[in-house]
């Protein structure tokens, strides 16, 4: 958009301080307004902001104030899509949290609904703007490893239980393995590797219950209500085949967070949870790995650097992690959990473009 941006935010949980660390630090964002229906959430927020100018507001009147130009979405996935289509009636653009909505159908609303208020939609997560995706992202390009044949994106935990306080959205409708760490994965190799054009998977779950590990709610248990192990393939539009491991049931895994194999060599890409990381060389021939200099993304990046991003887009463009980005990695998604209740393969319907590289630079 080309201008500076006066945020307020909506939803001041457990992710809140992570943007707040960042829009500090960020030129072309002014934070406002702050509201949670947990009142006392948001009065922290707004105490915790340097100067103590930030107001404390109900939901509504944040979305009514007039100088609140962007509302960042940061409440629970199944609020993200309604927040957003109040945001935009309101005229406001938005920025959401991962996912864009709970479902494909809600997040055409939210698509449509922002390109009839000409207001501009972007959605977390924004780690592929960093220098660890990036920089992967350039190698690629420059041809290091050849036309890229394959990937692998595996990600394995024994479950948010053990550290979240309340961790019952991760194993509602609308959550497990996919939904919550899927986005970052499949943002990443789109970001690497172009859209996706089909999908085929399967899923299981190994408990219908999970005992929480930490603060006042330490013992009580959980009852499970989705797929907590999700694997398949993603055919990418370039005929890349990328295979994918989602996982709350096992303990750990020495496996990359993301390979990217072609025919003259192998990357190994760090984790795209984080902003930075090496991305690590293997060059046909040479026989050990190496480690890239960083060549591109925002130095020092961290959550909320799509906001400044969005922030710094002409009108003209699409935001690096804009709103078709977060619906077709939302499709991918809801796609594949389709394909795993079927056991055929699924077409996916939409595209994104693949997002221009970010220069190193800092902002």
């Amino acid at each position: 958009m080309g201008q500076p941006l006066n945020i307020g935010i909506i939803g001041c949980g457990t992710i809140v301080d992570q943007y707040l660390a960042s829009l500090r630090r960020l030129g072309d964002v002014a934070l406002v307004a702050v509201a949670d229906l947990d009142a006392a959430r948001a009065r922290a927020v707004a105490k915790e902001w340097d100067g103590g100018d930030v107001r404390i507001l109900s939901v509504d009147e944040l979305l009514a104030a007039d100088d609140v130009d962007l509302v960042l979405n940061l409440t629970i996935p199944a609020a993200h899509g309604e927040i957003a289509l109040k945001a935009i009636a309101a005229g406001k653009h938005v920025y959401c949290e991962k996912p864009l909505a709970a479902t494909t159908g809600e997040a055409r609303l939210v698509l449509k609904a922002a390109r009839l208020a000409g207001v501009v939609v972007g959605c977390a997560p924004d780690t592929v703007l960093g220098t660890g995706i990036q920089t992967a992202r350039k190698a690629i390009d420059d041809g290091l490893i050849g036309a890229p044949v394959a990937a692998t994106a595996t990600m394995v935990t024994p479950g948010h239980e053990r550290w979240h306080p309340n961790p019952d959205f991760y194993y509602a409708p609308g959550g497990g393995p996919l939904l919550d760490m899927g986005p970052y994965y499949i943002t990443a190799l789109v970001t690497l590797l172009g859209p996706v054009t089909s999908v085929i998977g399967a899923a299981s779950h190994t408990r219908t219950e999970r005992e929480i590990g930490s603060g006042p709610r330490a013992g009580e248990r959980v009852d499970v209500h989705v797929d907590t192990h999700v694997t398949g393939v993603l055919v990418h539009e370039s005929g890349v085949l990328s295979t994918l491991v989602m996982s709350f049931d096992a303990a750990a895994t020495h496996s990359a967070n993301i390979e990217v194999h072609g025919p003259l060599g192998t990357l190994a890409v760090p984790d795209p949870n984080h902003f930075e990381g090496d991305t690590r060389l293997f060059r046909l021939g040479v026989g050990e790995w190496e480690a890239l200099p960083v060549s591109a993304g925002y130095l020092g990046a961290g959550r909320g650097y799509g906001v400044a991003d969005l922030a710094a887009t002409p009108a003209t463009c699409e935001p690096r992690v804009g709103g078709p980005l977060a619906y077709h990695v939302l499709d991918v998604m809801e796609s594949l959990l389709n394909s795993a209740e079927s056991g055929s393969s699924v077409m996916v319907a939409s595209r994104a473009e693949r997002p221009s590289v970010v220069p190193l630079a800092e902002l």
